[in-house]
């Protein structure tokens, strides 16, 4: 056993049939409280384990498959547009199930046969025409699953993140096309009220979800507007 690491043996069955979970417990002094948490929570979370056995990118690949298994929104062939794409995980589930993604990130993002990634930031002016142009047109579908850098202060990450999903509602009322999808993640509390209502009053539906995969101790929640009214 290495000096970083403790390994225990808990018991956890609820039939009773004796059956024992590994958890890992990290132990470093000169680590962050927060960090030694975070490593913690990575290396004892079964979705990070069923993402590396199934070959995706991240864990938040299995937010998207929930969501879709709720709303079924992603259609084969149809054009999207994953905002904050690092580092792909949506983007796979979107290239499995058939759709032509473009991705954008600040971030670089590692190629991927059937999606287009640019390393640009989405608040810049000529950000949608590229995007738009390499996917030839108007998305069927916008995703967003943007987060600030954390700071360690809830207050202050909720409006942060925030301000990145009103961005991406701001893109996805200007350029999803007809009948459309978009899905953002936000923080408990939603979006902005006025941009919530201007969602309604462009989709059909709009619902909030908090998918399996969300962690429970996590704040986010994810809007699904479904079926973009023409103009």
């Amino acid at each position: 056993m290495s000096e970083d690491e403790k390994r225990r043996w808990r018991g956890k069955s609820a039939s009773g049939d004796g059956a024992r979970q590994l958890t890992t417990f990290v132990k470093n002094k000169r680590a962050k409280e927060s960090s030694k948490k975070w490593i913690e929570r990575q290396l004892n979370d079964p979705y990070v384990a069923r993402a590396k056995a199934e070959g995706y990118r991240a864990r938040a690949a299995y937010k998207l498959i929930e969501l879709d298994e709720k709303f079924h929104f992603l259609k084969r062939s149809a054009g999207v547009i994953d905002l904050g794409a690092a580092p792909g995980g949506w983007a796979q589930v979107a290239v499995k199930r058939g759709c032509k993604v473009v991705g954008v990130d600040l971030l670089p993002i590692e190629p991927m046969p059937g999606a287009q990634f640019f390393q640009m930031d989405i608040l810049a002016d000529d950000t949608p025409g590229v995007l738009l142009g390499a996917l030839g047109g108007a998305p069927e579908i916008v995703l967003s699953d943007m987060a600030a850098n954390t700071t360690g202060h809830a207050k202050t990450d909720q409006i942060r993140t925030g301000a990145l999903a009103e961005a991406a509602a701001e893109f996805a009322l200007e350029h999803v096309a007809p009948g459309g999808t978009f899905v953002t993640k936000a923080f408990q509390g939603g979006l902005d009220a006025a941009l919530l209502t201007r969602l309604k009053q462009n989709f059909a539906k709009v619902s909030h979800a908090k998918p399996p995969a969300s962690r429970a101790e996590s704040a986010e929640v994810y809007v699904v507007a479904m079926g973009r009214k023409s103009s």
